[in-house]
This record gives C-alpha cells, structure tokens and sequence, in this order.
C-alpha cells in the first residue's frame, strides 16, 4: 500500500511516493493535470492522498484527488499527534507545521528545533513533551538582497557568494556580510538561547539554502531535504489510523 503525499507551491509541486514510512520516489511537477496523477497513483498503487497546498491548483485535480480511496486536505483542523500551542493556528502556514511534524517522526519524544531555509527562515520549536510552541520567521538571504536592492536608491541586486571576511571592503561584500553573516548569526544566536533554556536539543535544517547554512554553522545538525513531505506522510497516516 502506497501514500502519494503533494506539497503544492506556487511554481511546482512537490511529490513523494511512501511505502512503509520509506520515501521511495520523489518528483517535481511544473505542470500537472488530471492524467498525470491518474497515471501516477494507478501506476503506484496509492492507496491514501494527502495535499498541502500554498499555490493555485486545478479544481479538477483536486476533485480528482477527492475522490481516491483515502484523501486529506492538509488544514488547521486536521488532527495532529501533537499539542499546538500556537496562538492563531488558522495564520500557521501548512508547510511550517508539516516539517514540525517530519520533525516528530525522525526524533520522537525530543526537543527539536527545525529551521527551514527558504525565503524566509521560520524556526519551529516541538518540545520533547510533544508541545508544538511556535517559534519565529525573519527574511532569508536572498528577501535580503532584495529588500536592501529596492528601498534604497543606490545599492544593486546580488547573489549569494563564498564570504572571505566578516569585514567587507566593498558596497557588495558588505551586503554579503550584512545578509549572510547576518542571517547566520542571528540563527545561531537563536539556537543558543534554546540550548539555554531547554537545554539538550535536534537542530534539524531543511530548505532550499540547506547546503550553504549546514557548512556554515558551529552546532551539530541533521539535514534533512525532504522534510516537510515526510512530515505529511506522518499526518496522513495518523489520519488514517484514527478514522
């Protein structure tokens, strides 16, 4: 029996196939229709769907997808095996609360605290009680070029680069110091004042600027790509087995 899990973005969708907790396959789909995804479970043998969407999606796919033996529209009132402490749990975004979720599933009954690297960086923290208490989201680096690119008059747009100093000596490594160093500082510096408060804990980090972060930071850490996917697999199977 086979999970199809689908985490819908604006651009792309990202799709993962699991069989037993195992992550057996995984695609990404710029464009989807109907008989994608009809060829796709049939070929696959899925049994149980479940979708996160942040992007527009085709109503007939969802219709189709409705209409599979199993099928869940992630949501904040789908049930969770955690406790969410969050204050406005319908503003929390799906994919936030599903790498929390990849989180418990990897490292159950520990503290946690999953950095996503993206556009923004949102730091979830799950205590070991299975506590989900929030946490905080602050601009990635390349909202950082841009934002320091667009309200200024005279300070260009540039991309991420290796850093040979913490002190610049031009206009662009300054900005690289200020958004690269800066965005690392400021995550560790966070990541201390949980080690002090909660002592012992799993820096599980995951997103698109994974890479650059994992070889840059002091603490030890798990990367973990396919988080957030393996985070609806585990709700979706929690579903299940309560339903």
């Amino acid at each position: 029996m086979s999970n199809l899990t689908i985490d819908n973005g604006n651009s792309s969708s990202k799709i993962a196939l699991f069989r037993n907790e195992e992550l057996v396959l995984r695609e990404v789909w710029k464009r989807a229709s109907v008989e994608r995804y009809k060829e796709f479970i049939e070929e696959h043998g899925v049994k149980k769907v479940i979708l996160s969407t942040v992007g527009k999606m085709d109503p007939s796919i969802e219709a189709y997808l409705e209409k599979q033996a199993y099928f869940i529209s992630l949501s904040y009132k789908t049930p969770l095996p955690i406790i969410n402490r969050y204050a406005t749990p319908e503003t929390l975004g799906d994919d936030r609360i599903a790498a929390v979720m990849g989180a418990y599933q990897l490292y159950p009954n520990q503290h946690n605290l999953v950095i996503d690297i993206g556009t923004c960086i949102n730091i979830e923290f799950l205590t070991k009680d299975k506590e989900y208490l929030g946490g905080t989201i602050t601009p990635g680096i390349r909202l950082r070029y841009k934002a320091m690119h667009e309200f200024t008059a005279n300070l260009p747009l540039i991309k991420r680069r290796e850093i040979e100093s913490f002190i610049g000596n031009s206009t662009e490594t300054c900005m690289r110091t200020g958004a690269q160093l800066g965005a690392l500082y400021e995550i560790e510096g966070f990541i201390q004042r949980y080690k002090d408060k909660f002592g012992k804990i799993n820096i599980i980090i995951t997103g698109g600027d994974t890479e650059y972060f994992v070889s840059q930071l002091k603490s030890e850490i798990f990367a973990v790509p396919n988080l957030v996917l393996i985070g609806l697999n585990k709700i979706l199977d929690y579903n299940a087995s309560i339903s």
